[in-house]
């Protein structure tokens, strides 16, 4: 998936960064900087493929132009907390509840087989999940390691 390639290629080049302008690897910024610049690619889909994110919201629940722009924004403002020592625990944090409360958004779009960038129904359905809750985990997994075990 394209997240994961962002964010791998990011926390690699951050980290060639760090180390070829101050002789040492930082991995907490890397980490973070690398999730936050994941987290604003992400937010872009929520803008590019608007339609196809609010058919992946459950029909019983209003305002979903709404609430794909919304979170979309909330992406990017806690993808930019992780850059900040006094903001990247609770960005860190805030996001690990993220990705466990948009879970069963991704879960209803692969049982319904929605493809959210073309916005219709030929989507990859079930087996989606088999890549996309391992994916869910890590995460988690690093939103934790980089941005609250490497901060305490």
């Amino acid at each position: 998936m394209k997240v994961l390639l962002v964010l791998f290629v990011s926390f690699l080049l951050s980290l060639l960064g760090y180390k070829s302008v101050t002789g040492s690897w930082n991995l907490m910024m890397s980490g973070s900087i690398s999730l936050c610049i994941m987290m604003c690619f992400a937010a872009s889909g929520h803008f590019a493929f608007t339609k196809g994110m609010e058919m992946m919201i459950p029909k019983f629940i209003p305002f979903k132009k709404a609430i794909v722009i919304g979170t979309g924004v909330m992406e990017v403002i806690a993808g930019l907390g992780l850059w900040f020592d006094q903001s990247r625990s609770a960005a860190a944090i805030f996001l690990m509840a993220f990705f466990i409360l948009i879970l069963p958004a991704n879960i209803y779009a692969a049982i319904h087989h929605i493809d959210l960038q073309k916005g219709d129904f030929n989507g990859p359905g079930m087996r989606y999940l088999w890549f996309r809750i391992p994916m869910q985990l890590l995460l988690i997994g690093w939103a934790w390691y980089f941005g609250v075990w490497l901060m305490a």
